[in-house]
């Protein structure tokens, strides 16, 4: 009869070290999860902002959504700002994958997030000399608005390239799968910086217009291409438009829930709540079909794949967004679901958002054909781009 032996705790220390190791490889960079939250905070910070000149007017540059915005800024100035000096002259661990700018080293990431914080906080002085000057922006793109949506854009970029590079680095399945997840997270809040620029362009009076297609396929396709070529995830473009598409139906739901009332004349319409943006673009129905037909196309030269992808997009796009529009502009629409009931202070009672009508921008014969052809030729050539830069994403490592 043989006695049981005790476990000692030296017999137990090396599985506990392995656990410790694992969840050292499986940790996510400080810097990293700073410029997550710095792009989210900026986000936010437009949307907010947007609901803010729908709802109240531009009553002081000190507005929460402003300082939300210039959050973002702060944080990349500093977080990477940081990264760079202390790579530069202390013993880093990013010293050996790093990059020489001016004699300053670090991540790639951290050069174009430094850039764009410095040209987001350049803007806000900027800008407030501008409304002072001539009021209230008759377009989103106004010059320090262009100042502002440069610099953001870059923070997301550099956000980017800091993780790509950080999950190709690492050794662990787990952090890498994190990484991934942060990667797509980011192309999502891309999607929406760079669909916010073109809002004039995409609100549902304008959804029969062909412009809307031809601005939308400028833009989306580089980034679902883009995230799904850098992480190889079999569904990557259908979470990165689902990621855009929560975002702005998590802020159509809940910024009308705040009370706002117009500060700056004519009011033409009583607000008593914050107008939203509007309903997502349905985005996610061509990254499913993509997602879908991607991987049967794997052998196809770029050209060729290139070209399928581009006319995918827009043919899925627009068979779902049109009839689509319809529907937002049909009683059915207005309710705090789907938010056709919102408009501006300043809306005329008489305008196309107010009597539910599509602006006919394709009046002129031809112009609808023509608009479309260049969105066909627009999805082709970002679709190319797009597969460039994720597979640089995807070996990136500085």
């Amino acid at each position: 009869m043989s006695a049981s032996v005790p476990v000692s705790p030296a017999r137990v220390a090396p599985a506990s070290g392995a656990s410790r190791f694992e969840d050292a490889q499986a940790a996510i960079p400080w810097y990293i999860w700073f410029s997550v939250f710095g792009v989210t905070s900026a986000m936010i910070g437009v949307h907010w902002d947007i609901a803010w000149h729908r709802s109240i007017g531009r009553d002081t540059f000190w507005t929460p959504a402003h300082m939300a915005i210039q959050l973002c800024g702060v944080i990349a100035g500093i977080t990477c700002g940081y990264l760079i000096l202390a790579t530069t002259f202390t013993r880093s661990a990013l010293r050996g994958v790093s990059v020489n700018v001016l004699g300053f080293r670090g991540p790639l990431g951290a050069f174009i997030c430094a850039w764009g914080g410095f040209a987001m906080i350049t803007s806000a002085p900027f800008d407030d000399w501008w409304h002072n000057a001539y009021g209230l922006d008759v377009k989103i793109l106004s010059p320090p608005h262009v100042v502002l949506a440069l610099g953001m854009i870059a923070v997301e970029i550099g956000t980017l390239v800091l993780i790509a590079s950080a999950r190709n680095r690492a050794s662990g399945a787990a952090a890498r799968r994190k990484l991934e997840w942060l990667e797509l997270y980011t192309a999502g809040m891309i999607v929406v910086a760079l669909l916010v620029m073109v809002l004039e362009f995409t609100h549902r009076v304008f959804l029969h217009a062909g412009a809307c297609y031809r601005v939308v396929s400028m833009l989306v396709p580089i980034m679902l291409v883009g995230a799904s070529r850098a992480t190889g995830d079999r569904w990557a473009a259908t979470r990165v438009a689902g990621i855009y598409s929560a975002f702005v139906l998590g802020l159509l739901w809940i910024l009308p829930r705040f009370p706002a009332q117009p500060k700056l004349g004519p009011v033409l319409h009583e607000v008593h709540q914050f107008i939203p943006a509007g309903f997502p673009l349905l985005i996610i129905a061509p990254a499913i079909v993509l997602d879908w037909m991607w991987p049967k196309m794997s052998g196809w030269n770029a050209w060729r794949w290139a070209l399928v992808t581009g006319v995918v997009f827009v043919v899925v796009f627009w068979a779902v967004e049109w009839p689509f529009a319809d529907f937002l502009q049909s009683p059915y629409a207005r309710n705090a679901v789907f938010g056709s009931a919102y408009y501006d202070y300043f809306q005329s009672p008489q305008g196309y958002a107010a009597t539910y009508r599509f602006v006919p921008a394709d009046a002129l014969p031809g112009h609808f054909r023509n608009e479309m052809l260049l969105a066909f030729f627009c999805a082709i050539v970002t679709s190319l781009l797009g597969r460039g830069a994720g597979d640089w994403l995807k070996s990136v490592r500085r």
